[in-house]
Order: structure tokens, then C-alpha cells, then sequence
């Protein structure tokens, strides 16, 4: 099992991702469209430009490569924008997956890795959120990665394609060698937020509420180095292969830290003051989000490598040197 596509490779976790399955051998193909990714992250890999909505280049890249397995990294991952926007994430997230899906089983590619997300569990009803914790998203980007891994189960009823479902928590750092890193537009994550503050490239970083039930009043959250990630899709995947057995998995440190935290550890890091203001709260921001990644552990063997303190310092040499 060494061929593998990469669906999304040129954006942030899949460029992660392809550069460890090179790294540990493997031959990554990356697939993608660039209307998120960057072609610079890629840069050293094989490269085709293709959309999840065409079936023929599907196809062709699955022959020309003779792929075996595939990762999906292609998702809109914006909560507030499926709310504005649903229909842009049902046809993306939902419909296109659907169409790889088909496109696998046309060409007997049997083995899927499918970042889905913490967004499925909706508001949490217990400290840590394991994978039998109820599945209740209250945004359409939640609803959509749902839908995709209600769809893989009937996928592997009726024509034997086995899958791994990765739901992740909040995705941070960049890899050690400052080469690829985050890198959204519009950004919408905290750390590469607070980052840009200490550059200047923001006048502030926010924190949208301060009243939360928690230690210091502000939302917790539990945040997992990329390159966690990549590691926990490999072996995801290379464990599924083995036992030919569908899976799923909640990736997280298992640690929550509160936003005020991250910007006391950003300042500390950076050695920068930056301007922090305090905003209302947003609709749909749980208090706490933290996962329980005892399955994962126990089953994979995977246990993160990267602490907070860690995360930080590698997204900061990033953000300071980025090159795309």
C-alpha cells in the first residue's frame, strides 16, 4: 500500500500529511484545485490539478498512479460561512465527496481516510468527548462531515469500501523546518490569529466572551499539533489496511487550554505586548471542547508528540517566515 492520493494535499494538514507519507516511504499524489491550497507547499511531490466534481479526471489520475488507498482533505471549514452559506457546503463537502466516493468504487480503490471533525458532537454533555459521545452538530459544516461518514457506513454495506474517520479538534503548529505551515484566507483559526497580532498584521487579537464557565471566563479548547494529525492519518490508515477494518477516531491532546491562556503563552513565546480586546460571545461557541483520546492511544498507538508550548513556538517560526 504505497500509492496513495492525497485529495487536498496542497492545503494545510493534507501538505502536512504528504510530506510525512514521503518521509516514511510512501508515494503521495497530490489532487487539488487550489482554490485553498497552495502550490508551494507541494512543491517536491507529484502534482495533478483536478476537481472532486470530475469524475473522468478521477480516473485518470487513479490509473496513471495506480492509486491504492486516498485521503480526503478537501473540506470548506468555515462554521460561520456554512451558516450564511449552506449550499456551498453540502455541494463541496457532501456532493463532491460523494462523487470520489463513486469514483473509488468504479476503479476498486477500497481503502478511504476522511478528516471529519468535532463539529459533529455539537454542544458537549460530558468533560471529554469520546467516539460514542452523541453525534448533534448545530452548523451546516458540522451536518456535512456527519452526513459523509453516515454515507461511508452505507458505502461499506453495499460495496465493501473500508474507511477511517478522523475527527479532529482544533489543528495547530507547522512543521519543525518552518518550510510549509497555516496558512487560510480568510484566517479564521486562534493561534495563526494571535500570531498576526504580534506581527502587526492585526491590530488585536479578540476574545469573544469572558463570562464562559470556566476558570478565567474564557472558552477551552484543545489544541493538536499538525503533524500529530499526519502521524494519527498514517496510522489510521496503515492499521485499516491491515485488518481490513473501518474505524474511527477523536484526535485531540487531550488537554484543554482557555483562549486567555494561549494569548499568555503567545506574549511569553513572541517576547511581544500585543493589543488583546475583549468582545461579546458568539453564537454556537461551546465553553469547553476537549477530546478524550483514549481510543486512539490504545488502539493506534498514537500519542501527540507536540505540547502547547511547542505548537506555539512552531507556529510563530512560521508566521515569521512565511513564504506563501
Amino acid at each position: 500500500m504505497k500509492n496513495i492520493l492525497v485529495i487536498g494535499g496542497a492545503g494545510y494538514i493534507g501538505s502536512h500529511t504528504v510530506k510525512m507519507l514521503a518521509k516514511q516511504g510512501y508515494f503521495p499524489v497530490v489532487y487539488d484545485n487550489l482554490s485553498k491550497g497552495h502550490l508551494q507547499a507541494v512543491k517536491n511531490y507529484p502534482f495533478e490539478k483536478g476537481d472532486l466534481s470530475d469524475a473522468k479526471r478521477l480516473g485518470e489520475v487513479f490509473k496513471k498512479h495506480s492509486i491504492q488507498a486516498v485521503m480526503h482533505f478537501a473540506a470548506f471549514i468555515e462554521v460561520g460561512e456554512s451558516v450564511q452559506n449552506p449550499s456551498k457546503y453540502y455541494h463541496n463537502n457532501v456532493a463532491s465527496v460523494l462523487n470520489l466516493l463513486d469514483a473509488m468504487v468504479e476503479n476498486n480503490i477500497r481503502y478511504f481516510v476522511f478528516s471529519s471533525t468535532a463539529a459533529t458532537f455539537g454542544e458537549p454533555i460530558k468533560e471529554k468527548i469520546d467516539e460514542l459521545h452523541p453525534q448533534l452538530p448545530i452548523n451546516p459544516y458540522g451536518n456535512s462531515k456527519l452526513m459523509v461518514e453516515k454515507i461511508l457506513k452505507d458505502f461499506e454495506r453495499a460495496y465493501g469500501l473500508k474507511s477511517t474517520v478522523l475527527r479532529y479538534f482544533n489543528a495547530s503548529g507547522a512543521d519543525d523546518d518552518g518550510t510549509i505551515g497555516e496558512s487560510h484566507s480568510p484566517e479564521t483559526h486562534l493561534i495563526p490569529l494571535i500570531l498576526q497580532a504580534a506581527t502587526g498584521k492585526r491590530a488585536c487579537i479578540k476574545i469573544f466572551g469572558t463570562d464562559y464557565p470556566t476558570p478565567d471566563g474564557t472558552c477551552i479548547r484543545d489544541f493538536i499539533h499538525v503533524n500529530d494529525l499526519a502521524r494519527a492519518h498514517i496510522m489510521g490508515l496503515e492499521k485499516m489496511v491491515k485488518e481490513n477494518k473501518s474505524q474511527d477516531f477523536n484526535l485531540g491532546s487531550g488537554n484543554g487550554f482557555s483562549v486567555a491562556t494561549i494569548i499568555r503563552e503567545a506574549k511569553k513565546i513572541t517576547g511581544i505586548d500585543f493589543k488583546v480586546e475583549v468582545a461579546p460571545r458568539r453564537d454556537g461557541d461551546p465553553a469547553v471542547l476537549v477530546a478524550d483520546n483514549t481510543k486512539a492511544s490504545k488502539a493506534l498507538g498514537w500519542k501527540p508528540q507536540y505540547n502547547l508550548t511547542r505548537i506555539i513556538e512552531t507556529a510563530w517560526n512560521w508566521e515569521k517566515n512565511r513564504t506563501y
